[in-house]
């Protein structure tokens, strides 16, 4: 019976951690990363919980390099933009975790 009890205290921590993971995500979803491209010709800002906020192409640049080349600058920038938020919301998941990966767990 001691190894079921030792179950029950490993299910009620994990579930804790879940939650404080969950609450993590939640006070930094509108947190908000940005990233250039085309000698920041093309920026990009996104939330970490991966919405697109604002893109901004330089109008200079949208004439003289054409409808194209902005649009794969801005594919460019979002995915730096997206990779970046990614990054910060596992360093921020890390906090609570202490850097530790369980397995199941929805970070």
């Amino acid at each position: 019976m001691q190894f079921r009890g030792g179950m029950n205290e490993l299910v009620r921590q994990a579930a804790r951690m879940q939650r404080k993971i969950d609450e993590a995500k939640a006070k930094i979803k509108d947190h908000e990363i940005s990233a250039t491209a085309a000698s920041d010709k093309v920026s990009v800002t996104v939330t970490c919980e991966g919405k697109v906020r604002k893109i901004a192409i330089d109008p200079d640049f949208l004439a003289a390099e054409g409808l194209e080349m902005a649009l794969d600058a801005v594919a460019v920038a979002a995915n730096s933009a997206l990779e970046q938020a990614d990054k910060h919301v596992e360093a921020e998941i890390a906090k609570v975790t202490g850097g530790v990966k369980i397995p199941g767990m929805h970070t």
